[in-house]
C-alpha cells in the first residue's frame, strides 16, 4: 500500500503541477478517495473496479508495446541492438551501457544470481499476495477458481511479457536523462506513452496507472481491514462470538480507516523519490516468504496444522523484514552500487 501511495502521489502531483498540487497534498487526496470508497463500497465495488481496471491496463499496455515496435519498425534485431547501446550521463559524463546484460544494477560478482533471485521474489510473491487471494471468496465454487486461475495465470504472464517493451522502450526512447527529470523512475511508462503518442494517450496511460492504484489499493485495504476484524477481533478476542449485530462490519471499517492513515503517513514521510518498483519488490519479498510456504503446505501436505501455519507465517515474516532493514539500500551502505541502483 506503501508503494501504491507513493506511485499515486508523484503520478498526481505530475498531472496538475501547474495547479500547485504538492506531493503531500496529492499523497493525501488520493488516499483519503480510495479509503471512503473501500469503506462504502466494500467487495463488490472492489471487485468491479478490478474488472475495469484488468481490462484497461491490458488493453494500455498492448497499445504501448505495439507503438514501441512500431517505433523500430516492427523490428526485434533494431529493438535489441537499441538496448545493448543505450546512452545516458551519469556523474556528468556520457555513458554507453549494454541494457541486456543480466544483473547489471546489481553489485558484481553476484549480479546473474541476484536477478535471478528478483525472479523468483517476484514470481512466488505474486501467489502470496494478499489482495490477489482474497478473490478466491468471490467464486462460487472450486471449478470456477480454477477457471479463474487459469485466466489470471495466462494475463499477467503476457503482462509481464510486455513490460519488456515498456521497460526497454522508455530507456531507449525517452532516455534516462530525460525521464529523471520529468517526474522520476515512477513515470517512465506515461512519459513513454506521451513520446509515442502525445498528451492525449499519455492521460489515457495516467488513467490506467491511478486505475491499477485504486484497484490494488483496495484489496489490500479489504484484505487487512476484514482479516483483523474477522480472524483477531472476532477469533482471537471473542472467541469466535460475535458480541454485536454488525460489530465485524463496523470493526472492519474502522480498521481500513486506519490501514489507510498509517499508508499515507509513511508515504509522505518516504517522498516522491522512494522508487515505487523497489518497495514493491520488498513487498513480494515478504509474501514470497511469509504467505506462499504457508499456502503451499496447507494445500499439500496433510499433517500441516494451526500451529505450523502460524510458526511458517512468523518466521517468514520475521526473517525477510529483517533482512530488508539490514539490507545495503536501508542502512545506506554502498550507495553508489546499490541505493542508486535501486533508484534508477
Amino acid at each position: 500500500m506503501i508503494a501504491q501511495m507513493v506511485g499515486a502521489g508523484a503520478l498526481v502531483a505530475l498531472l496538475l503541477k501547474d495547479s500547485g498540487i504538492s506531493y503531500r497534498s496529492a499523497v493525501v487526496g488520493v488516499g483519503i478517495l480510495m479509503i471512503v470508497y473501500v469503506v462504502f463500497g466494500g467487495m463488490l465495488a472492489t471487485t468491479w473496479v478490478q474488472i475495469i481496471k484488468a481490462i484497461l491496463l491490458m488493453a494500455g499496455t498492448f497499445l504501448l508495446s505495439i507503438l514501441v515496435m512500431a517505433h523500430f519498425g516492427f523490428s526485434f534485431s533494431a529493438f535489441f541492438n537499441a538496448i545493448g547501446h543505450v546512452t545516458y550521463h551519469e556523474k556528468g559524463q556520457e555513458v554507453v551501457k549494454d541494457f541486456l546484460q543480466p544483473g547489471l544494477r546489481y553489485k558484481p560478482p553476484y549480479g546473474p544470481l541476484d536477478l535471478i533471485s528478483l525472479g523468483l521474489a517476484l514470481i512466488f510473491g505474486t501467489a502470496g499476495l494478499p489482495h490477489i487471494l482474497v478473490r478466491f471468496y468471490t467464486v462460487p465454487d472450486a471449478k470456477t477458481a480454477r477457471h479463474s486461475v487459469v485466466w489470471a495465470m495466462a494475463l499477467i504472464g503476457s503482462f509481464y511479457i510486455m513490460t519488456t517493451f515498456l521497460g526497454f522502450g522508455a530507456a531507449t526512447i525517452v532516455g534516462r536523462d530525460y525521464i529523471s527529470t520529468h517526474g522520476g523512475t515512477n513515470m517512465s511508462a506515461p512519459l513513454l506513452a506521451q513520446s509515442l503518442a502525445g498528451n492525449i494517450f499519455f492521460a489515457f496511460i495516467c488513467a490506467i496507472a491511478f486505475a491499477t492504484i485504486l484497484a490494488v489499493v483496495a484489496g489490500l485495504t479489504i484484505s487487512a481491514s476484514t482479516s483483523f476484524a474477522h480472524d483477531f477481533k472476532t477469533n482471537v478476542i471473542h472467541r469466535g462470538v460475535e458480541r454485536k449485530p454488525g460489530e465485524e462490519v463496523r470493526v472492519a471499517r474502522i480498521s481500513a480507516f486506519v490501514v489507510g492513515a498509517v499508508a499515507i503517513t509513511i508515504a509522505i514521510l518516504l517522498g516522491p523519490t522512494a522508487n515505487v518498483a523497489f518497495l514493491v519488490a520488498l513487498a513480494f519479498a515478504v509474501a514470497a516468504s511469509a504467505n506462499l510456504p504457508v499456502i503451499v503446505l496447507s494445500i499439500f501436505w496433510r499433517r500441516f496444522n494451526t500451529a505450523g501455519a502460524v510458526a511458517g507465517l512468523a518466521v517468514g515474516l520475521l526473517a525477510s523484514i529483517g533482512l530488508i532493514l539490514i539490507s545495503p539500500s536501508l542502512m545506506g551502505i554502498d550507495p553508489p552500487t546499490v541505493v542508486g541502483a535501486a533508484r534508477h
